[in-house]
C-alpha cells in the first residue's frame, strides 16, 4: 500500500505514504490499510492528508515512482472538490497567540500570581 501510494504520487516520500498507514490515515474499501498491505485492481483508497480527503480508484499497479501524466493513468479520483474560496473566508479562524500561552508570558502570569519561585544557588 505505502509503495502504490507513494509510486502514483499521492505522497511525496515512501516513508510518509508508511506513516499515513500507520497513523490510520488510508483506508482500502472501508478498511484500515496496513503499509505492506497488497493493493487489487478496483480498490478504493481514500487517503487523509493535509486536511484533505482524497479518494481513489486503482486502475493499474505500478510498483516503482512514475511521472506525473503515467501516475494518472493508475487512478481515477473521485476526491470531493475543494470548497470555494467565499466557503473558506467564512470559516473562523483562531487569532495567533490565543491557543497555549508562550513560556514568556507563563512566566509573566506566575509573577503576577506571586508563584515566582527564585533560582536556588
Amino acid at each position: 500500500m505505502d509503495s502504490w501510494t507513494w509510486s502514483v504520487r499521492l505522497f511525496k516520500t515512501r516513508s510518509a505514504a508508511a506513516e499515513a498507514c500507520r497513523g490510520g490515515h488510508v483506508r482500502v474499501n472501508g478498511a484500515a490499510a496496513k503499509p505492506a498491505q497488497p493493493v487489487r485492481l478496483g480498490d478504493e483508497v481514500r487517503i487523509r492528508a493535509g486536511g484533505v480527503e482524497r479518494i481513489v480508484i486503482v486502475e493499474r499497479i505500478v510498483t516503482k515512482r512514475v511521472s506525473a501524466p503515467i501516475a494518472a493513468q493508475c487512478l481515477i479520483d473521485r476526491s470531493p472538490p475543494p470548497p470555494s474560496r467565499e466557503i473558506l473566508a467564512t470559516m473562523p479562524r483562531r487569532d495567533r497567540g490565543s491557543g497555549r500561552p508562550t513560556k514568556r508570558e507563563r512566566r509573566e502570569t506566575d509573577r503576577l500570581l506571586g508563584r515566582d519561585v527564585p533560582p536556588e544557588d
